[in-house]
């Protein structure tokens, strides 16, 4: 455990920061897990909407430095190819 005082809020700090990108990409994975059972499920206007969402959720990633820009363009292309595919 730190000592020095500046030491100890870095810890509690990192730990909030840690709890909140869990939060922010489990968030992700469910609009990407909902997006895809809507493309499974042939649901054209559902599929667009979730479509938005994950694109958008990807893009605020990249944001957070959560998720590298190649990777997050990567899984747009995916989205999209999914997408055009139904």
């Amino acid at each position: 455990m730190p000592n020095i005082k500046s030491a100890k809020k870095r810890v509690k700090v990192t730990a909030t920061k840690t709890l909140n990108n869990k939060i922010f990409k489990s968030q992700y994975r469910t609009i990407v897990k909902k997006f895809y059972a809507a493309v499974e499920a042939g649901d054209k206007k559902q599929a667009e909407i979730l479509y938005k969402a994950a694109v958008k959720k990807a893009d605020h990633a990249v944001v957070r430095h959560i998720m590298h820009k190649n990777a997050a363009a990567h899984k747009k292309s995916q989205f999209t190819l999914a997408l055009n595919r139904m």
